[in-house]
């Protein structure tokens, strides 16, 4: 006996050691939240960047058209009227007094056509042009004409020989020479246009601001497609995150599995070492006592027979126990239910007659279950045993069956209407070594629940106080599209 106490301390210390709880890392908050993050600033970023990219790269696009356009109608007022060799941008640095005391007809023709096609330049808010002293000697707006102004970008346009082109979304105010004839309704773009000689010198700088109205249209929708595409990381975030938390209930479904396989198999080895031990000193008593019981003149025959009931009550226990710890074995087959379940009620005839216990059960025909009959014998007596030992002073036995509305699924319900128990005890129903009842070791439920999910069934209970308990059995039925195939 002592070697058998050092042996279930060493179990259950090794087995409490086993399944102590830790503290558990988050995985799906963790994940969700750097997914989001990650996704929100990569979607973003793209966004952003896309959309300055194509705002960028269309008003490049459209300065440098409006450039080509002013230079190819400058080129051919020159070559129209046989100015060759005159550069227009010399003409257009010049005042128009300037230009008439040359006496240069032709030249004064192709400055007044030139500066004509500029004042009907499409979508334009304001045209001037600048002298290389940075002196408007021509503007749509007449206001300006003759006064200097000074800005980077003129600068830049002197000195780099190259169109510089900056968008707006309203007036400038420290700009002064943004003078326009009307207010922009949008954002508008200001472009300086550079006229060189041949030589590469600077002549004039032309200035346009326009609020090109085809192109803005085209950037909002951009915009929007830009936006749109960027709003799909919010899908591609919803849908890692699905993923995530499958794998996460998967995960915490298989640790749970994991704590219980080591809590059931540190229970089988404490288990099995206890029926071991008892069964030879179990035999042995009651050996002795059928012995002493069979002579005559025996003045403790009724302690004797207390023995042997005790022994008998042990060896159950016993059985019970190594029944439950014993592997499930039994190859899965269509069974018919109803008639099993009319025999486990005949076989309990007795029992309820004795507790005056009430049968209801009508026996209609259902489809064939996947299950094995034997195994289905002792799920269905263990429940119905259980039932009967909740009415001890007489009640009423249900037993009913019904189909889901899939045709996947038959569910078996047994009820009583004993004293049923709270539904936190409830709960407890099928936890190992767990029971309500005294005598009993309360591993019934956890053996019907093992066989009926090891064939791909369920197993529920159901209980209030006052209220009586029903199991609900639920089975796995044959689909009957393969049955009308066959």
């Amino acid at each position: 006996m002592q070697a058998t106490a050092a042996l279930l301390k060493r179990l259950g210390r090794r087995t409490a050691d086993s399944i102590a709880p830790t503290k558990q890392f988050n995985l799906l908050w963790w994940f969700s939240i750097a997914s989001f993050l990650l996704i929100s600033v990569i979607a973003f970023g793209l966004g952003s960047v896309s959309t300055r990219f194509l705002v960028r790269e269309s008003v490049e696009r459209d300065a440098l058209l409006s450039a080509q356009f002013i230079q190819t109608i400058a080129k051919g007022e020159i070559r129209h009227h046989g100015l060759t060799g005159i550069q227009i941008g010399k003409g257009l640095a010049s005042s128009e007094h300037e230009a008439q005391s040359e006496g240069a007809q032709n030249g004064k023709r192709v400055r007044s056509e030139f500066l004509d096609y500029l004042s009907r330049f499409p979508d334009s808010l304001l045209i001037s042009i600048y002298s290389p002293l940075r002196t408007v000697v021509w503007s749509t707006n007449p206001k300006l004409i003759g006064k200097k102004f000074l800005n980077a970008e003129l600068e830049k346009a002197f000195s780099s020989k190259d169109r510089v082109s900056t968008e707006y979304n309203e007036v400038d105010k420290v700009r002064i020479e943004q003078q326009f004839l009307r207010a922009p309704r949008m954002f508008f773009i200001e472009s300086y246009i550079p006229l060189v000689d041949d030589q590469g010198n600077i002549l004039a700088v032309i200035e346009i601001y326009r609020e090109p109205y085809d192109l803005i249209e085209r950037l909002n929708r951009g915009h929007w497609i830009i936006w749109l595409s960027t709003m799909g990381g919010l899908l591609l975030y919803f849908g890692v995150y699905w993923i995530a938390r499958r794998a996460s209930i998967l995960l915490a479904s298989k640790e749970d599995q994991v704590v219980a396989n080591k809590t059931y198999v540190g229970l089988s080895e404490i288990s099995t070492a206890v029926a071991h031990c008892l069964r030879n000193p179990l035999a042995c008593i009651r050996s002795s006592a059928e012995m002493a019981n069979g002579m005559e003149g025996q003045p403790a025959k009724k302690n004797i027979d207390d023995i042997v009931s005790q022994v008998d009550r042990m060896s159950r226990w016993v059985n019970e126990l190594l029944l439950c710890l014993s592997p499930i074995r039994g190859e899965a087959e269509l069974v018919e239910l109803m008639p099993m379940v009319q025999a486990s009620i005949n076989s309990f005839s007795l029992q309820l007659t004795q507790s005056s216990i009430q049968v209801e059960f009508i026996n209609e025909p259902v489809p064939k279950t996947i299950t094995n009959p034997i195994l289905l014998s002792q799920i269905l007596n263990s429940v119905i045993a259980n039932a009967i030992e909740a009415m001890p002073t007489g009640g009423k036995l249900t037993i009913q069956a019904c189909q889901d509305e899939a045709h996947q699924w038959l569910h078996l319900t047994v009820g009583d209407t004993g004293d049923g128990t709270s539904r936190q005890l409830g709960m407890m129903a099928f936890k190992s070594v767990y029971t309500t009842r005294a005598g009993r070791l309360g591993i019934g439920l956890i053996m019907v629940k093992q066989i009926m999910e090891s064939f791909g069934g369920e197993a529920n209970l159901t209980s209030h106080e006052q209220g009586g308990t029903s199991v609900q059995l639920s089975f796995r039925v044959r689909d009957r599209r393969a049955s009308l195939m066959r």
